[in-house]
C-alpha cells in the first residue's frame, strides 16, 4: 500500500546553484475544439508539482484559452479543430526541448488525429504519460508502447479498450489482470478507481487516497499533469505513477472535507503543494 513516503523518494532537496529546466520541462499534448480545459488542467498540476516549465501544444481554442487562464503557460497553438498528422513534424521539434510528455487528455477521438497520436509516439523514446482518448488511440497499435518509458492511466472503460478485458470491484482480480497486462504490454499501467492499481509488471503497488467526489471532470487531466511533472524530474515510470497516484488522491480528499459535492478539479491542483510539503 502506498504511504506518504514516496514523496521523499519523489522529491529530493534542490541544489542552490540549480536553474531553470533542472526539475523537468514538460510538453502537454492534448484538447480539441470542445474540450478546452484539460490541457490548462494538465499543465497547472505539473506546475504544482514541480516542473520548472509546462508547454502545451493543442489545437489553436484550447491553447489560445490556456494562454488567457494562466500567464505561466507557455501555449502553442496548432492550426485547426484537432491535432493532425502535419502537426507532427512540430510536435517532434518541441519534444526535443522536453524532459518529458503528458498526451490524451481530451485530444479526440478523430480519425486523423488517432492516427497523429500514434504515429508521433512512434517517434518519440521520452518519458511519457498517456490518458484519455491517448490510451484508445494506442489501443488498435500496442506494439508503440512496449518497452518505453510510458505511463498509462486508464479508467475501467478505457482498460477495456486497451486490453478487452472488462474489471470489477474485486480487488485481487483487478489487481491479477493489471500485472498480467502490464507484463503483456512491457508498459506501466495505472488503473484509476477507488483503490488505484499501479503495476510495471514485476512491481504492484495499491492506493487508497481519493473519494467519490474526485468524479468530476478534470481530475484525470490533474493526475496527468502530475504524472508528467513526476517524470519530468527523473523519477522512474512505477515511481512516477505511484507518487501521482497519492498527490492526486491526497489532495482530493483534503479538498473534499470542505467541498464536497462542490470539489473541482482546480481545487485539486492548489492543494499539491500542501500534500507534497
Amino acid at each position: 500500500m502506498i504511504t506518504k513516503s514516496i514523496l521523499k523518494k519523489s522529491y529530493i532537496k534542490r541544489k542552490l546553484w540549480c536553474h531553470k529546466g533542472d526539475s523537468g520541462r514538460l510538453l502537454v499534448i492534448g484538447g480539441n475544439k470542445k474540450y478546452t480545459g484539460s490541457p490548462a488542467l494538465v499543465g497547472l498540476a505539473a506546475y504544482r508539482s514541480g516542473t520548472d516549465l509546462v508547454t502545451i501544444a493543442a489545437p489553436e481554442r484550447p491553447a489560445d484559452i490556456a494562454a488567457c487562464f494562466s500567464p505561466d503557460l507557455i501555449t502553442v497553438p496548432l492550426k485547426g479543430d484537432c491535432i493532425k498528422k502535419k502537426h507532427i513534424k512540430t510536435l517532434l521539434e518541441l519534444s526535443k526541448g522536453a524532459t518529458a510528455l503528458a498526451i490524451g487528455s481530451r485530444i479526440g477521438r478523430e480519425k486523423e488525429t488517432v492516427k497523429a497520436v500514434c504515429k508521433f509516439l512512434e517517434k518519440t523514446d521520452l518519458p511519457t504519460v498517456i490518458d484519455a482518448e491517448g490510451i484508445r488511440a494506442v489501443a488498435g497499435k500496442k506494439e508503440i508502447i512496449a518497452g518505453k518509458k510510458f505511463i498509462l492511466t486508464p479508467h475501467a472503460d478505457e482498460f477495456y479498450a486497451l486490453s478487452g478485458i472488462k474489471v470489477n470491484e474485486n480487488i485481487e482480480r483487478r489487481t491479477n489482470i493489471v500485472k498480467k497486462t502490464t507484463k503483456t504490454l512491457k508498459t506501466t499501467i495505472l488503473l484509476k478507481g477507488h483503490i488505484d492499481i499501479i503495476s510495471d509488471g514485476k512491481k504492484t503497488e495499491l492506493n487508497k487516497t481519493g473519494n467519490p467526489y474526485m468524479t468530476v471532470g478534470g481530475t484525470g487531466d490533474v493526475l496527468s499533469g502530475i504524472c508528467g511533472a513526476l517524470l519530468a524530474g527523473g523519477a522512474s515510470t512505477f515511481d512516477a505513477a505511484c507518487a501521482a497516484a497519492y498527490i492526486c488522491g491526497r489532495s482530493g480528499d483534503i479538498a473534499a472535507k470542505e467541498l464536497k459535492e462542490g470539489l473541482m478539479a482546480s481545487d485539486i491542483i492548489d492543494l499539491i503543494p500542501y500534500v507534497i510539503r
